[in-house]
């Protein structure tokens, strides 16, 4: 039988990631008082991004169990309308957008952390909050991957998406440089016009790639899983394979 339920573990993900969020909030750091406050880093954005996703994921499954067996077909709709956000919400934001916030975080973080997360940092931000906000996503939305299927919009509107959030993100932090005449993160100060321009059209293209490496890291979790005999519908939504969870 299944250690831990899919429904637990996504309330369990959801308030962590709360906690994370409060807990980071709390801080008192010269950065947050500046124009832009927390939202000029893609690291908060990315919290706001995976709390929001557990949080529908967890609303999905409340309106699930609500409307099981009961032959309503305006609640019925409701719900499949929660699973396309569901959906949608996992494939352009929190897959791409928190892989790329744990994967360049600390790449850029093992070559010079001075450029990504300073060690003054260290005085107002512990270890454990830091891997809150930088390691643990990952596992999570893996986890979420794993114990349930999500259908992805059109690779064509998702990586139009997913470039609207890239570039949409690039401005900001640009403007947030134009008002304050500083930059969101030490490394930018470092490298020139050009490079920047470069390092920016890099990070859009890195985003698509994990766009594409979501859907056929979807698929492939999927396709293989349909095989085994063990497959259970287990999450309640519908009998589609969208809300298979395996047992062991």
């Amino acid at each position: 039988m299944a250690l831990v339920p899919c429904q637990v573990l996504r309330v369990a993900i959801l308030l962590s990631y709360c906690s994370i969020l409060c807990n980071y909030k709390a801080i008192e750091m010269p950065s947050h008082q500046t124009y832009g406050g927390s939202w000029k880093f893609l690291t908060f954005i990315d919290l706001v991004i995976q709390a929001v996703f557990f949080g529908i994921c967890v609303l999905t499954d409340l309106s699930s169990l609500l409307t099981r067996g009961s032959g309503n077909q305006e609640q019925e709709r409701q719900l499949r309308k929660l699973i396309s956000l569901r959906d949608w919400m996992l494939a352009v934001l929190a897959f791409p957008v928190g892989v790329f916030v744990v994967a360049v975080f600390w790449i850029i973080y093992a070559y010079d952390r001075e450029m990504i997360y300073p060690k003054l940092l260290d005085n107002f931000i512990p270890g454990w909050l830091n891997h809150g906000m930088h390691t643990t996503v990952l596992p999570f939305i893996l986890i979420e991957m794993r114990t349930s299927h999500h259908a992805y919009p059109s690779r064509s509107s998702g990586l139009a998406a997913i470039c609207t959030f890239s570039v949409g993100y690039i401005l900001w932090v640009c403007w947030v440089h134009h008002v304050t005449g500083m930059w969101v993160y030490p490394f930018l100060e470092h490298i020139g016009p050009g490079a920047r321009i470069i390092f920016f059209g890099s990070t859009t293209i890195l985003m698509n790639f994990l766009y594409l490496l979501g859907e056929v890291l979807n698929s492939y979790i999927w396709d293989t899983q349909r095989k085994l005999p063990a497959a259970q519908n287990a999450c309640g939504h519908s009998d589609s394979p969208a809300n298979v969870i395996f047992k062991d």
